[in-house]
Order: C-alpha cells, then structure tokens, then sequence
C-alpha cells in the first residue's frame, strides 16, 4: 500500500489561530480561493508524494540522523503575497523570514532523500506558508487589496525544535493529514 507522504515543520496552535483570524479577513473579500484548513497548515519541506510503506523506515532513518546535525531555531512569520505575483494570484502565502536554517534543513532533506531514490526539487527553495489556492479570479481586485493590508503583519515567531513525517489522504471534503513521525533536532538553542 502506498501513502502520500511529506515532511514538514508543524505550527504551534496559538500561530494557527492568529493566522486563521486573517484568513477570515480575506475570506470576506468575496474570492473564489480554496483556503487551507487550519489544522492543516504547515510548512512544508519536501513532499515525497506516493510511498510505499516499506520505504518509511529508511526514510525514518534518514530524518533521525540528519535531525541529529542540525540545532534548534527560530522562524518569523510575517507578510502575505501571491505566486507567480500578486498581480495574477494562483497561490496566497505568508512569508516566512529568518529562513537561513530553514533553507539549509530543506536542502539537506532534498539531498537525503535523493538517497532513496526521491527526486529532487528543481526548484529553489522558497520558505512561505501556504493558505490558499486561486481557484478562479472572480473578486481577485479585492484579494489583491487585502493582501496589500496584511504586507507588514507579523503573525508570530516559531521555535523549530523538529521535523515531522506526515502522510496526506485525499477527502472529498478535502486533504487530511496524519503524523507518522517526530524527529526531534539533536542540539537545543
């Protein structure tokens, strides 16, 4: 059996919420956007995509002992925007700043897991939250406008104290994750 698996950082509910209270500010304007729900935000770090259970515990293996070589850290989460722009939205995020750890995590997973066979990112990696996808650009004047007002918000600050395996299921009523695993980093801040 195959699970659709991806590796992330999970955010403190108390973020969660602060952040949800915006989203519903954007929400009000009206788009045709489907919002991530709040228990599933998070920051994602690379998604492996369909794996096959016997693959999980090389993949545990892995995450432990790279977790071993890396500290503990802290992340920013502030500002809002859109890929490709803000301009012509497809995907509204929140920006997460005092990445340099982050980044170095991300490649050191991407590199890891190339180890076992995962492709990996062709993209640079860019560290932001996902909180919705453009379905449609019914409203998008509107969008554009909130998002501009939440360009200088500071959401809150996260300590990031380990990495997490997760597996996704496709619902009608949307994606539900699930932790498999917690890997703790071996140094404290």
């Amino acid at each position: 059996m195959e699970l659709r698996c991806f590796i992330s950082v999970e955010l403190p509910e108390e973020l969660k919420k602060n952040i949800y209270v915006y989203v519903e500010k954007l929400k009000a304007a009206g788009v045709d956007v489907k919002w991530v729900r709040p228990e599933n935000l998070h920051l994602t770090l690379k998604f492996l995509g369909d794996t096959t259970e016997e693959r999980l515990k090389s993949i545990n293996e892995r995450l432990i002992s790279l977790a071993k070589a890396h500290d503990r850290f802290y992340l920013q989460i502030s500002g809002a925007g859109a890929f490709p722009n803000i301009k012509y939205p497809k995907v509204i995020w929140l920006g997460v700043y005092d990445s340099e750890e982050i980044i170095k995590l991300q490649h050191d997973i991407d590199e890891s897991m190339a180890g076992l066979g995962f492709e990996k990112d062709d993209k640079q990696f860019a560290p932001h939250l996902t909180i919705g996808r453009v379905k449609s650009m019914r409203n998008k004047d509107a969008l554009i406008k909130e998002l501009i007002t939440l360009k200088e918000v500071d959401f809150g600050k996260i300590g990031v104290i380990n990495i997490t395996l997760m597996k996704s299921e496709l619902k009608p009523g949307g994606a539900e994750h699930f932790k498999l695993s917690e890997i703790p980093f071996g140094r404290d801040v």
